[in-house]
């Protein structure tokens, strides 16, 4: 059984990993409207991983013994600046979700529950990756800037990311 503390933690996770779905949506949908198809492509995927994470985590939940509360999920915004912009704020919530899911790691190690501290480790290597791959996009844009020919070349490249 898990304790109410750490089910109540791993729903407000869960709630968050469908608020980055949301958020990677309106950024694609946003990159869309400015002609980058291939960006909107990548961070339709990211969503779909966004959600695939929420998912995992309510079977975790629900396998313990835990009760499901879903909130309603806030809505993100719909105008992002530049593809540049779009990909530093993508780092950023990247980031502060990482600050997160260490401290649900944090808190399972304290409560001394194993099997959420097991099952947190794939969200804390998923999260490592997760930063090094949007901040190698980060580096890329900011060295072709926001014109010319390379940020076209990067915008096919991202439209070949595939789900997995």
């Amino acid at each position: 059984m898990i304790s109410k503390t750490m089910q109540d933690a791993l729903n407000a996770q869960i709630n968050l990993e469908q608020f980055s779905a949301q958020l990677y949506l309106a950024m694609s949908a946003h990159c869309t409207g400015k002609s980058f198809k291939g960006f909107a492509h990548w961070l339709m995927v990211q969503a779909s991983e966004e959600t695939a994470h929420a998912a995992k985590l309510i079977g975790f939940l629900l396998d313990r013994g835990g009760r499901l509360e879903l909130k309603a999920v806030a809505a993100p915004p719909t105008d992002f600046g530049g593809v540049i912009q779009v990909f530093e704020e993508t780092l950023a919530h990247e980031k502060s979700i990482t600050g997160r899911i260490n401290a649900l790691f944090e808190q399972a190690r304290n409560e001394k529950d194993h099997a959420s501290e097991i099952a947190l480790q794939w969200y804390v290597t998923e999260q490592v990756e997760e930063e090094s791959k949007v901040g190698e996009i980060v580096d890329h844009l900011r060295a072709v800037g926001d014109q010319g020919g390379g940020i076209w070349y990067l915008d096919s490249k991202m439209g070949k990311r595939v789900i997995g």
